[in-house]
């Protein structure tokens, strides 16, 4: 549906290209890790999906949630140096980006079963 796309390929280098991002703990740091920030974004985009298809079908919702799972799961692999370490503003500001594109692929991919 997304994971095996193009489209997210980039993303997921984008991510790789801009890890620098993850080695600076410089800013305002929050209380929450990157992993809760990653999490939080991730499950609120997902069901604002759902808000906005409320007549997707259960098989639908259930094959974007195990995709959800494995971009959580990817992502965790890629920052896992500093998955559970404390995010800051700067990389709030980029994973708010990157979940923001993220959703954008899901949107399309669930525009395909409408």
């Amino acid at each position: 549906m997304v994971v095996e796309t193009d489209g997210y390929l980039a993303l997921i280098e984008h991510l790789a290209f801009n890890l620098d991002i993850f080695s600076s703990e410089d800013g305002d740091i929050g209380a929450e890790s990157i992993e809760d920030v990653v999490t939080d974004m991730v499950a609120s985009n997902i069901m604002t999906i759902f808000e906005q298809n409320p007549e997707l079908h259960s098989t639908v919702r259930f094959q974007l949630l195990k995709e959800v799972d494995s971009v959580v799961e990817d992502l965790s692999e890629v920052l896992a140096g500093v998955w559970s370490k404390p995010a800051t503003n700067e990389q709030i500001t980029f994973l708010d980006e990157l979940i923001a594109l993220l959703k954008n692929l899901f949107d399309s991919a669930v525009a395909k079963y409408d």
